[in-house]
């Protein structure tokens, strides 16, 4: 059965409608001891989903995405409970930065053939036949799935905060103004890393990257008392440096609504400092926004959606 999927292929994670893992490919030659995250493709072994791979400027470089691309069906056609011997057809995304210069090579690096796909994940065999990509801007399309955020608006401005990157752009009526559109490389890579840094330099300490992420939620932890003000006063300096950089770029947010999507869109609602005076912030805190946008899109274009 033919089965549609939205893939955001993000740089610190992976997304797809129900689930979300982390970027890093691990090769290994021989059976790794445990099945958990193993992808076997090509009579090698793949540990997917832990930790992060180091950022690429072009996704296209090597296998690695192609490899998560793979580990992110399985997951969705086990969910689904779809045959494992399935024809899918993928929709995912690019910044609108990028889109016109690189969405026909990124689209060529999923396609591959069209010829049938025979790999293992956690020990369950499969056989896909990707036969279409379908390939939109980012950001955007999450935008599109939620409309009634753009209700009575003639101008919102998105910031789609990533693991390396935040996209910026400007939406008048509806549509993306291009001559708007920013690719500010603040994202929340940058966040967790200075953050680290501060905590090893002032307090001797070597935090984790879930261990930061779960303090700027705000979540009660063990975590020493020190550690968690210095994590929370890093996390106001990134927001306002990040506004900052957005109000540079010629996109005022205290003069329109401005949506934060994407990993980083909480941290935001947490650390925005009162003096910027925002508008309206919309927080989308669905992570998996993006990979539904373009699941949806797919849908309407192909006449159906995939089994949710």
């Amino acid at each position: 059965m033919q089965q549609i999927i939205g893939i955001d292929h993000g740089n610190a994670a992976m997304k797809t409608s129900h689930f979300s893992f982390a970027s890093g490919v691990a090769e290994y030659e021989y059976e790794p001891y445990t099945q958990k995250n193993v992808l076997e493709y090509g009579g090698k072994y793949y540990v997917c989903g832990t930790g992060r791979q180091p950022f690429m400027p072009d996704k296209t470089y090597n296998d690695s995405y192609f490899l998560l691309t793979l580990v992110a069906i399985a997951k969705e056609l086990e969910y689904r409970n779809a045959d494992s011997k399935a024809e899918v057809i993928i929709g995912a995304g690019l910044p609108l930065t990028s889109f016109g210069r690189e969405n026909k090579r990124f689209k060529r690096y999923l396609l591959r053939d069209d010829s049938p796909v025979s790999f293992k994940y956690e020990g369950k065999p499969y056989e896909i036949t990707i036969s279409k990509v379908f390939m939109f801007p980012q950001g955007y399309s999450a935008v599109l799935l939620h409309s009634e955020m753009l209700e009575g608006e003639a101008s919102v401005i998105v910031a789609d905060i990533g693991g390396w990157t935040v996209d910026v752009m400007r939406i008048d009526n509806r549509v993306p103004n291009a001559a708007t559109c920013r690719s500010l490389e603040l994202g929340m890579i940058r966040c967790f890393d200075e953050i680290s840094e501060q905590i090893r330099r002032n307090l001797g300490l070597s935090m984790t990257t879930a261990q930061i992420e779960a303090a700027l939620r705000g979540e009660s932890l063990s975590m020493d008392a020190k550690a968690k003000q210095v994590v929370q006063l890093e996390g106001k300096k990134y927001a306002s440096r990040l506004i900052s950089a957005i109000l540079e770029c010629g996109l005022d947010v205290k003069a329109m609504p401005t949506i934060f999507m994407g990993g980083g869109a909480e941290l935001m609602k947490r650390h925005v400092a009162p003096q910027f005076a925002l508008c309206r912030p919309i927080i989308l805190g669905d992570v998996s926004a993006n990979a539904k946008g373009y699941e949806a899109l797919v849908g309407r274009i192909s006449g159906g959606v995939a089994d949710a």
